[in-house]
């Protein structure tokens, strides 16, 4: 069986780490992913897709992410069924973060990241688009850590 998911979009509102009675991190939030398909003539659609992380992702994604941060999320569906307050009964679907990564820059996402910490934010990756042969240096086939 398979069951994997990947997204990537902004979050809609700060993350916040909460703790069970076992004392295990856990933060649930919501991605807001563009459809990649526009009509013509309408703004693009989003999908706002709930995510729940636990443990050391849960404590990441809090410490590292703000309200209109890009996350890209790498997580397995899970479904639950539930009884809301009238009754009724209710299915949920959601992600369950299995890592969590940075998207863009800071500048990108409008929002800040932690500065008591000491770490700086994640830079954007560098673009290799330029880059020639003279760039890289042949490794010995001795030093190969495989």
């Amino acid at each position: 069986m398979i069951n994997c998911a990947v997204i990537m979009g902004r979050l809609v509102a700060d993350p916040e780490l909460r703790t069970t009675g076992s004392g295990i991190s856990v933060s649930s939030f919501t991605v807001a992913v563009d459809r990649s398909f526009v009509r013509q003539g309408e703004e693009r659609q989003a999908d706002f897709i709930d995510v729940i992380a636990w443990r050391q992702t849960a404590e990441f994604i809090c410490k590292y992410f703000r309200k209109g941060s890009m996350i890209a999320i790498q997580a397995h569906i899970q479904t639950r069924m539930y009884e809301d307050k009238n009754g009724n009964k209710r299915k949920a679907v959601e992600l369950v973060a299995d890592n969590a990564s940075f998207c863009g820059s800071k500048n990108d996402s409008g929002s800040s990241y932690p500065r008591n910490d000491g770490f700086a934010p994640a830079q954007p990756a560098p673009s290799y688009a330029t880059a020639d042969e003279s760039d890289f240096k042949e490794i010995p086939e001795d030093d190969l850590p495989f």
